[in-house]
């Protein structure tokens, strides 16, 4: 195969000249060129016809996010988003992801020393951004209302099922579609395993609680699982759930990462078949690699019901993928269908008693529907 033809868009001199030496270590990457900022990289992109382009968001004149609507609109190229791992540098990033940008990657605060530990990331996203459908970017139902008059959480209502999801490359946009779908009255729980680094999860989660009728907040150590809120693990922790007799709570941990990951969607799954038997519902969308395949399994295993994205809806289709070839996945169903796929689910266990009732349900058997 032909190398992937990658243009570098970076207004440092330096961060340039070190992204160009990383993707030159590997010889299915070939660095076509490169930019200094918005206008020139476009005008690069009609010259070079590369297959991926990797952009540094803050640059004079043209800025990153005014060049990425321009390749949306006229190239649909993939682009990889060089972030600074900041406050504003979060805020900017997802907003860059909303518009389509493939994915991210965050750069160390020494750049010049630490550069080269991200890598392997950059490079595998790059070859997954040259392999993939691109990001489609969908309309997002927003609920009419000024900010402030969300309503009040019920904290004596338990959830009728946990629904514990596992996502990666293409999540932002995923997520933001399938969370504006739920209704405020949603009488399930939702926790997210999202693959993001620490710092950019809980902007990540306050957006997504701006534009949706469900509360979402980062998760912290004894949250207690709520119908109609979900809670997005924090980047560089765990996150697991347990039992307790005053009520279910979710826990974090700083244990070794799993699969390279951590936050890492197996270890959400694990937790939840562990604790919550045939009432769990574990959920895996697009993403790269096989993280949360095997927890996947194990949900399955306790009779839990278990879902995998479609080929045709995911931006990267490894995750799911490798879920499904093992036979783990009861569902697969597309993006579009997925909330509604997730609210039924919920409420039947509404009709049939539900987690209020207090039975685990471990080793019952689940049926597919």
């Amino acid at each position: 195969m032909s190398p992937v033809r990658v243009l570098v868009v970076e207004e440092s001199a330096l961060m340039r000249k070190l992204i160009h030496q990383i993707l030159q270590t590997d010889s299915s990457i070939q660095v076509v060129g490169t930019a200094m900022d918005g206008n020139f990289g476009l005008k690069k992109i009609e010259e070079l016809q590369p297959q991926v382009v990797t952009l540094d968001l803050e640059m004079p004149g043209m800025g990153g996010l005014d060049m990425l609507k321009e390749i949306m609109r006229r190239h649909r190229i993939p682009v990889i988003v060089v972030s600074s791992h900041s406050t504003q540098g979060a805020s900017v990033t997802l907003q860059a992801l909303s518009l389509g940008a493939f994915d991210f990657v965050a750069k160390p605060n020494d750049v010049s020393a630490r550069m080269p530990q991200i890598a392997e990331e950059l490079i595998g996203k790059i070859k997954a951004a040259a392999q993939s459908r691109g990001v489609k970017v969908r309309p997002v139902s927003i609920s009419p209302r000024t900010p402030g008059q969300k309503a009040a959480l019920d904290t004596k209502k338990a959830p009728t099922k946990v629904v514990a999801v596992g996502v990666s490359t293409g999540g932002p946009q995923a997520l933001q579609y399938v969370f504006s779908q739920l209704p405020a009255d949603l009488p399930g729980t939702v926790l997210v395993v999202q693959h993001m680094p620490e710092g950019f999860t809980e902007m990540f989660a306050r957006r997504l609680d701006e534009i949706c009728a469900i509360r979402v907040k980062e998760a912290q150590s004894g949250d207690v699982l709520l119908a109609g809120r979900a809670l997005i693990c924090p980047g560089s922790r765990h996150l697991k759930v347990k039992r307790l007799p005053l009520g279910d709570v979710a826990v974090l941990s700083d244990e070794p990462r799993v699969n390279g990951h951590r936050p890492s969607a197996d270890v959400l799954f694990k937790s939840l078949a562990e604790e919550f038997g045939s009432k769990a519902l574990a959920v895996l969308m697009t993403g790269m690699g096989e993280d949360g395949a095997q927890g996947l399994g194990v949900v399955k295993a306790a009779g839990g019901m278990t879902i995998a994205q479609n080929e045709e809806s995911c931006v990267v289709y490894g995750m799911p993928k490798a879920a499904i070839d093992r036979g783990f996945a009861i569902r697969v169903v597309g993006l579009d269908v997925l909330a509604n796929t997730l609210m039924a689910q919920c409420m039947a266990d509404r009709r049939n008693g539900g987690a209020e009732s207090g039975e685990t349900g471990k080793g019952a058997s689940a049926g597919r529907d």
